[in-house]
């Protein structure tokens, strides 16, 4: 496959993601071109497809379409075993929007059904290949940060507007913890690998809400809101670094994000892991007490690419994995490890915050190469 000079992708779903998937997809990559959009609802399919050249048709019809390579998955949590079950079966690679699955037993039945066709199977988030992330992991891996000896990670969101504008959100797999720990776990295994066991306590004080999102057709009413919406855990990892990650979804605003990996030679701080853009500033332990208060916090230049909403990267990257017969990476492993940490976090918690041991793995996946130029960060 080595020759092939790009590959053929149909996307299902057309919801609020999916036009920034798409503009990713069809502007930014050779490697990929979108040739189809389907939907539940064919004038939605057609509105996209028109927007961006492609062909709209029903769910049946793509999956039936022998050209179509690759199927991006971007539906609700709930449809996702049966849409990526049914993207293997029709011999296709899928890659899909986060959560991967409602479980970890779901995930590694679909895992195994992609190797055992040797299809690629891929999932969202891939904001870790955003510049500001691998400008991090460049750091951390040169050494400057000396010994790393903790982390915290703290993120928030307004679930006063986002569960009226969202309605997935107050369903199975629309919690803060599938929802939106999967960005924060997703980046820290990246940046310092997997998760060895953890500690949890999870918070859901707010069974209802009055409907704030002035869009939504039930505006005003109150809605049934019974998902978690804070969590507060301690994380040790596979490398001995312990640290903190939390959130708090009961805020105001969204994504004030402190994010910050503390050295034995300096500390890192870091922007949100739902973004693509994002900074990277730097305290280095080479200030002189008798000269200064306080270290010096320095910003820290990005030389790579994909420094703007890039979602959607993730599918180019394992087009290319195909092509070249190497492991993408967004991968399924990861995807696996991150949903039994969450699922160890609520065991913990129903434990009273004991430590649970994880019991898979994953690798840290390849990082990218600077761009040459104006080129994108390259993804080969």
């Amino acid at each position: 496959m080595a020759d092939r000079a790009f590959y053929r992708v149909g996307v299902i779903g057309t919801g609020m993601i999916s036009g920034t998937y798409i503009d990713t997809m069809a502007k930014r990559f050779d490697i990929i071109r979108v040739e189809a959009i389907a939907d539940r609802h064919i004038e939605k399919a057609r509105k996209a497809a028109e927007k961006y050249g492609a062909r709209a048709c029903t769910i049946d019809d793509l999956l039936a379409d022998e050209s179509i390579d690759i199927v991006v998955n971007l539906t609700p949590p709930a449809a996702h075993e049966e849409l990526i079950t049914r993207i293997l079966n029709a011999g296709k690679h899928a890659y899909t929007e986060k959560c991967f699955a409602l479980d970890l037993a779901t995930a590694r039945r679909m895992s195994a059904l992609a190797d055992a066709k040797g299809l690629y199977l891929g999932t969202a988030p891939d904001t870790f290949l955003s510049g500001w992330a691998q400008t991090a992991r460049q750091i951390i891996d040169s050494g400057r940060l000396g010994t790393i000896t903790s982390f915290a990670m703290v993120g928030n969101r307004d679930n006063d507007r986002m569960l009226g504008a969202m309605d997935y959100m107050n369903k199975p797999g629309g919690g803060v913890i599938l929802d939106y720990s999967v960005y924060y776990l997703t980046m820290l295994i990246n940046l310092l690998g997997p998760v060895k066991r953890v500690s949890c306590n999870i918070k859901a004080p707010y069974p209802t809400h009055v409907n704030k999102f002035e869009l939504s057709p039930r505006f005003g009413q109150v809605i049934d809101t019974p998902n978690e919406s804070q969590f507060y855990s301690v994380l040790e990892l596979e490398g001995g670094v312990t640290g903190t990650m939390s959130i708090n979804s009961d805020s105001v605003f969204f994504d004030q994000t402190y994010f910050a990996i503390y050295g034995s030679r300096g500390i890192l701080y870091l922007g949100c892991p739902d973004w693509f853009n994002g900074s990277v500033s730097l305290y280095e332990n080479t200030y002189d007490f008798s000269k200064a208060d306080r270290p010096e916090r320095v910003k820290i230049d990005i030389p790579f690419g994909y420094n703007v909403d890039s979602r959607g990267v993730g599918v180019a990257d394992m087009a290319y994995a195909i092509r070249d017969g190497r492991e993408m990476r967004a991968s399924k492993e990861r995807a696996c490890h991150v949903l039994d940490v969450q699922e160890c976090m609520v065991k913990s918690h129903e434990q009273n915050g004991v430590y649970v041991d994880v019991g898979t793995t994953c690798a840290r996946s390849m990082p990218l190469s600077i761009p040459k130029e104006n080129e994108e960060s390259s993804l080969t």
